[in-house]
């Protein structure tokens, strides 16, 4: 009975939090308090610089990094995402509801936590609702063109505290370049000379230490020069309670209606993140991902993180990935890392009050340089046109117009490129290239050494979708073909790339069928899909076409087909292609 009980305890265990609960051991532990401990050093610069870039007080940015991480580490599908605050995130919940509100104010700190709890809500019901195949229909083009704008629209709103600059009255980020430009005569060099160390120190550790946490390694030189020196510089003060604190958002019922467009968009962002960040991490640790389980555990740290004072968070690829480096075994090494964080921010509480604000914009330049990643954009370039497209419209739109209208920009520009490529399935003239027995069929355009086609009976393969959108491509090709050889009139569709068909694909095939018949030919195929088959059985169009023209084999569909040709033209053809020809007599040949 006990051992049933304790089998019965594990398998709930299980499905609440997923297999690594049966790999837990004390080795494991070991590791993961070991990695967990650089998430929490990494977490603190970026949680209190994030915070500071998204419009909201450092400590929020703490909280992100401790109730978020651990919820979406215990009930999300990955094993070594820590998910916490980020830049794209925080940047686009601070360009979404500075219009709203002041940033920093306490309705604008009311409008983030309310958005953080949309957003939650709307990531569990995609998982919920097993709805998680919507990720992949957000580009990866489109993605990275958001990240690189950015990337520039963090550079550009870090300006201001890195030249010591009083911030400036308007947001966006045109305004915030004017603003510099015009102020750089009052320039605070001590803030510069600060910040600079900040950016030189991190890179030189970045370059001669890699494995190092070079971000807080800057942070704290830039620091120490800063009250070494007694330079007066701008600090972020005494960070309050590091304790999450239980708060309901406390929003007007007239906000809720336009706070639920910008959620939409947030949560766009956070889901192509999280996924891709997910993926990218699995592909280093040989781990299966649930696009479902993994945006439940997302949704859920959202949900409770907007009752505990934390914003949008999602997984974190710089601290991800170091974490699966570091020898992380199970999703503990997340909740290890938020347990340190609460420790170190308790402890040196009084030390990071002294961090001048020109080390953290020194730390956001950093970070939008690595954010922006120019070699991969040269990399698209060289390509993809169309993805280098995408995203440079993407990136133009994140710096032009509203954040979540980019977003969606992109994802709808993405989108049209899929539909333009589709909409236009290949159709390549099938043919031979040899005369010998084993020759195989080859695709005759273009094709120099190819063998000439048989004058009456046209092979065609199909490749792709012939769907709404490709009918009138498909339609006009195979007009073509009618139109350019008259006595090609018999066609064999090779079929099997043909994947999909809908309503209008079993119309434009019913079309093409009477069209031929019409000059005196017929229309056949070679292994046509499953799908296929079921969607003509469905529209009644196998019953026109006639099971005796499906073929699952192409020399049995030519060897069906040979007798229905015209017999007086194979009887004057020179191009004798199929071993069926050698049956009909040339001209000239003895009468036997």
């Amino acid at each position: 009975m006990q051992s049933a009980s304790i089998t019965h305890n594990r398998s709930v265990w299980q499905r609440l939090f997923g297999d690594w609960t049966q790999s837990v051991t004390p080795t494991t532990l070991r590791a993961d308090a070991l990695a967990g401990l650089l998430g929490a050093v990494l977490v603190l610069p970026q949680g209190i610089a994030f915070a500071t870039l998204a419009g909201l007080p450092p400590q929020y940015g703490l909280y992100t990094a401790v109730i978020p991480c651990i919820i979406a580490a215990l009930f999300g599908s990955s094993w070594h995402v820590m998910s916490g605050p980020t830049n794209a995130n925080s940047l686009a919940l601070f360009a979404m509801l500075s219009p709203l509100a002041l940033a920093f104010s306490p309705a604008y700190i009311q409008l983030a936590l309310a958005v953080t709890l949309m957003v939650g809500v709307m990531q569990f019901l995609i998982g919920a609702l097993r709805l998680g195949s919507l990720a992949n229909f957000i580009s990866p083009a489109a993605l990275f063109g958001f990240t690189s704008g950015a990337a520039v629209l963090i550079a550009i709103y870090a300006l201001p505290d890195f030249l010591g600059l009083l911030p400036a009255k308007e947001r966006g980020a045109s305004s915030v370049l004017m603003h510099v430009a015009t102020q750089l005569a009052h320039m605070d060099k001590a803030a510069l000379v600060v910040g600079a160390a900040t950016v030189l120190v991190a890179l030189g550790v970045r370059y001669f230490q890699p494995a190092w946490p070079f971000m807080l390694i800057g942070l704290a030189a830039a620091t120490a020069l800063a009250t070494g020196t007694g330079m007066t510089v701008r600090t972020i003060g005494q960070i309050a309670t590091p304790w999450p604190q239980f708060v309901l958002p406390q929003i007007s019922w007239t906000s809720v209606s336009e706070l639920l467009g910008l959620a939409f968009a947030l949560t766009i962002v956070a889901l192509g993140q999280a996924i891709s960040i997910a993926k990218a991490v699995a592909a280093k640790s040989g781990q299966r991902i649930d696009p479902n389980r993994e945006f439940r555990g997302q949704g859920l740290s959202n949900i409770v993180g907007g009752f505990f004072s934390c914003y949008v968070s999602c997984g974190s690829m710089n601290r991800s990935m170091p974490n699966l480096q570091a020898g992380a075994r199970t999703p503990l090494a997340a909740v290890f890392s938020a347990v340190l964080v609460l420790a170190l921010v308790a402890i040196s509480s009084m030390l990071l009050a002294k961090i001048p604000m020109a080390a953290l914009a020194g730390l956001l330049l950093l970070v939008s340089v690595f954010l922006f990643d120019a070699p991969r954009w040269r990399e698209l370039a060289r390509l993809s046109r169309t993805e280098f497209a995408v995203a440079l419209a993407t990136l133009m739109a994140t710096l032009t117009i509203r954040l979540e209208m980019a977003i969606l920009l992109g994802t709808l520009l993405s989108l049209m490129t899929f539909l333009y490529r589709t909409s236009k399935p290949a159709m390549r003239s099938m043919g031979f290239d040899a005369p010998d027995l084993n020759r195989k069929f080859v695709v005759l355009d273009n094709n120099a050494s190819a063998l000439p086609e048989c004058p009456q009976l046209k092979l065609l393969r199909m490749e792709g979708e012939v769907y709404f959108g490709a009918t009138q491509h498909v339609a006009d090709k195979l007009h073509a073909l009618r139109h350019e050889a008259h006595s090609q009139k018999h066609l064999l569709v090779m079929g099997k790339s043909m994947n999909f068909i809908d309503l209008a694909g079993a119309e434009l095939w019913e079309q093409e069928l009477n069209a031929r018949r019409a000059m005196g030919g017929d229309l056949y195929f070679h292994r046509p899909r499953p799908e296929v088959i079921a969607m003509w059985q469905t529209t009644g169009f196998t019953r026109l076409l006639g099971p005796e023209h499906q073929f699952p084999d192409k020399r049995v569909a030519i060897a069906t087909i040979f007798p229905k040709l015209d017999p007086q033209i194979c009887s004057t053809c020179t191009a004798r292609v199929f071993w069926e020809c050698k049956t009909v007599p040339m001209p000239g040949d003895p009468i036997k």
